[in-house]
């Protein structure tokens, strides 16, 4: 598929996605939702794919959200099953994704980073939902995510004024990882994904999958009904299962195949 609205590089098993489109600080439209749709489940269903980055083209945004000027200029505006930017509704990914946000997140922009397992941000990054403003509301998984990720007062506090926040002050509220000096958001992220990627994508992907069905139920169905998730039991039958015990004894570093 050619790729107008976005790009894609690899790096081994990293998958870096740029959205492109910095002439609007990379606000999406319709067409860059369902090309997005597409680039995430070319990675969600490659084998040899096991982390994902996502990042924002230019110096100056990640993502500034909806195209409100595609909008209001009469352009239908939708997305496909995955959501927003292909992202916020995509539930069955167990695969890590992280936001290396390079710049603004505003609005649907910083539902895309809040649906990323992962935030680093440089420290010019400004997050915000600010929907009420233009008679809109955060429904791409915004008024959701935010509440389960810092709590519900903090939430209500950035969502109810519609109020900027800085990288610094997100990393205090909890939802950004790490911040990064101006122009170092993607290498921050590829740093994680590093790391990441020494560990066993199977032991990954479980770990991944059991936190977010747990988080569903309570504490004590969780972990009744662990060993039943896909993810987990892919595990347990995977060579990784054997290839960790196996290196660790023979004092070796492993080598996962992901399988």
């Amino acid at each position: 598929m050619e790729l107008k609205f976005s790009k894609v590089e690899r790096k081994g098993p990293i998958t870096i996605v740029t959205l492109s489109r910095p002439e609007v600080y990379n606000a999406l439209h319709t067409d860059a939702h369902f090309e997005l749709q597409k680039v995430f489940d070319d990675f969600s269903g490659d084998p040899e794919q096991w982390i994902a980055v996502v990042t924002g083209a230019g110096d100056k945004a990640f993502c500034a959200g909806n195209d409100l000027k595609w909008q209001a200029a009469g352009g239908k505006r939708g997305w496909d099953k995955g959501g927003f930017a292909g992202l916020t509704s995509r539930f069955d990914c167990d695969k890590p994704i992280i936001a290396a946000v390079n710049g603004v997140a505003m609005g649907g922009g910083f539902e895309i980073a809040l649906a990323c397992d992962l935030i680093i941000a440089a420290e010019n990054a400004t997050f915000a939902l600010p929907e009420p403003r233009v008679g809109l509301a955060a429904l791409a998984g915004g008024l959701h995510r935010l509440p389960r990720q810092i709590g519900l007062k903090r939430a209500m506090g950035m969502i109810l004024t519609a109020r900027h926040v800085s990288a610094k002050e997100g990393l205090e509220l909890g939802f950004v990882n790490e911040v990064v000096p101006q122009g170092e958001a993607l290498a921050g992220a590829l740093r994680w994904a590093e790391t990441i990627a020494k560990n066993s994508p199977m032991s990954i992907r479980a770990s991944k999958q059991a936190i977010q069905k747990g988080l569903g139920v309570s504490l004590e169905q969780a972990i009744a009904e662990q060993r039943d998730y896909p993810a987990v039991q892919a595990m347990v039958a995977s060579q990784d299962y054997i290839e960790g015990p196996k290196a660790f004894s023979e004092k070796r570093p492993p080598k996962w195949v992901g399988k």
